[in-house]
């Protein structure tokens, strides 16, 4: 029998020699039972020390364990050949002088990569089949030159600008694509360069800008609320007015679009913050589905520039 054959509660240990110690047992068979002890004994810690002894609850508090080669992770894990490297982030980090190069990473790699310098580098990203998912790595851009981010497939990520950091998480551990990287941006207090719109800076823009249409609630009073566009549009169903609109800010520009409906004759009054030339309010088309195009400019909270291009065909 093994050693648990033995109960935790000492009265109970009192079974036939050499399995127990009764009361009033023969001297002879006291040998016998602390001879089957000590095999006992031996025989868990050479199981122990073997690896053959299973241990089904271990707890281990201190000291320093050799001579393992597999390590059994609980729920799913499947040991070293699986554990190793790729789930065991490098904590360490790496500086690199900007040289117009090319940086390699691997599973290996520290994850905090620093860049230094004056000029770009491109950082190929290690490929996501020797990664587990979640393994993070981190690009600090501390040069003055870009630094392109690409998968292991040179598929660009991202793209890292002066200043700025990116935390790059392996989401797919499969493919050599930018689908295997999720890529956060963040770190930096401003943004330049080129291709960059910033808003303390003059723009040039190279292709077209546009902004949505919001289009008005028809009623009795129609309110525009300035801070959801500069472009708006209304149908009007009867007898308005344009009321003064919410969040105006000076400099805000664009037109609002004024449509006849199926029966027409409809007028509109203005808000008192509409200011027009010469003073007096424009006299919408009437002509049924006519339309008129009201441009505005803001002056200040209580000053709206306006004019009406009437009946626009």
């Amino acid at each position: 029998m093994a050693y648990t054959k033995y109960s935790l509660t000492p009265a109970n240990n009192n079974s036939a020699p050499p399995d127990g110690a009764p009361e009033g047992m023969l001297p002879s068979a006291v040998n016998d039972t602390m001879r089957d002890m000590m095999a006992q004994i031996r025989d868990c810690g050479d199981g122990i020390r073997d690896g053959t002894y299973t241990m089904t609850a271990v707890k281990i508090t201190g000291g320093t364990i050799t001579g393992i080669t597999d390590l059994a992770v609980a729920d799913g894990g499947t040991g070293a050949s699986s554990l190793a490297a790729a789930s065991i982030a490098t904590n360490g980090y790496t500086t690199t002088a900007t040289a117009a190069g090319t940086t390699t990473l691997t599973v290996s790699s520290n994850c905090l990569q620093f860049f230094t310098g004056t000029t770009t580098q491109t950082v190929v990203l290690p490929v996501a089949s020797t990664l587990t998912a979640g393994q993070r790595f981190e690009i600090h851009n501390n040069s003055t030159g870009n630094i392109t981010v690409n998968s292991s497939g040179s598929n660009l990520v991202a793209t890292v600008l002066p200043t700025y950091t990116v935390v790059l998480t392996c989401i797919l551990t499969s493919g050599t694509t930018a689908a295997s990287w999720d890529a956060d941006i963040q770190g930096f207090t401003s943004l330049s360069g080129a291709n960059i719109a910033v808003l303390n800076s003059a723009q040039s823009f190279t292709a077209a800008q546009r902004g949505s249409i919001s289009t008005l609630t028809d009623g009795t009073t129609i309110t525009p609320d300035f801070a959801l566009a500069n472009n708006f549009s209304v149908t009007l169903g009867g007898n308005r007015t344009l009321a003064n609109p919410t969040n105006l800010t000076a400099g805000q520009s664009g037109v609002i679009v004024i449509t006849q409906d199926g029966t027409g004759s409809r007028t509109l009054a203005y808000g008192s913050n509409f200011k027009f030339p010469g003073g007096t309010a424009p006299t919408l088309t009437t002509t049924a589905s006519a339309v008129d195009v009201l441009a505005y400019y803001v002056e200040s909270a209580s000053r709206i520039t306006a004019r009406l291009v009437a009946d626009v065909k």
